[in-house]
């Protein structure tokens, strides 16, 4: 279904819709997992250590020989900052949207990107990712996305952009195989590089980067378990 909001100006017109995961939420989230599994590791350290023959028994037993409860002050201490060190590379990674009536500004690895009302045609979720195309369908943006879906759909319609439930043009993607005919030059070698960086778990930020290159080339791009697949934009 696709929403198409226009409506007269009101009080709030002008003033950016902004929205962005809670930092204290996250945070306080990753800490209290992180506390959680330092208390883990301390038990499964005991039971470790009450066993004939087990893996880590060594580390098991050094670990049990400090005393109460500055055992347990440790563990849970060092699970908590290790919570804490995922919590500020989530909040690194996470995407915050401000959406006005004049422009979307996408927002994430301290690098913000910004898109005049007039280039967008529409946005759309694509399961955890937020989609903008262009208005020949040209792919503007995909960026991953947590953020609730009622609350973007509402910021997009309240300012005047069309929105829709899904992507419109999903039946014309075709699977990437080596080779594949009707690409433009060059984007083959793209999609084999690329292809090499969706199955490498550090390589996340040189597959965004080469989604990059293909779009220069005019090629949409969407991942679906680790597959690639294609689309070229209708040019009016």
């Amino acid at each position: 279904m696709r929403v198409d909001m226009r409506k007269e100006p009101d009080a709030r017109a002008g003033r950016p819709t902004v929205l962005a995961e809670s930092a204290w939420f996250i945070v306080a989230v990753c800490v209290g997992c992180g506390a959680v599994l330092g208390e883990l590791v301390r038990l499964l350290a005991g039971w470790l250590v009450t066993l004939r023959w087990a893996p880590f028994k060594g580390p098991a037993k050094l670990l049990e020989s400090i005393p109460e409860p500055g055992l347990t002050i440790g563990a849970v201490s060092a699970g908590a900052l290790l919570g804490l060190l995922v919590a500020f590379g989530a909040l690194h990674d996470s995407l915050s949207v401000s959406v006005s009536d004049s422009h979307v500004v996408l927002t994430v690895r301290d690098t913000s990107r910004e898109f005049a009302r007039n280039e967008i045609r529409l946005a759309f979720p694509d399961g955890k990712q937020l989609v903008l195309l262009g208005r020949d369908s040209e792919e503007l943006a995909r960026e991953d996305c947590d953020l609730n879906g009622a609350r973007l759909a509402a910021a997009f319609t309240e300012h005047g952009y069309t929105w829709a439930d899904a992507d419109p043009h999903r039946d014309e993607f075709r699977r990437w195989v080596p080779g594949t005919p009707g690409l433009p030059e060059g984007a083959n070698a793209l999609f084999k590089a690329r292809d090499k960086a969706l199955n490498k778990q550090d390589d996340a930020e040189d597959a965004r980067e080469l989604r990059g290159e293909l779009a220069k080339l005019g090629v949409v791009v969407r991942d679906e378990k680790k597959r690639q697949y294609w689309r070229m934009p209708r040019r009016s």
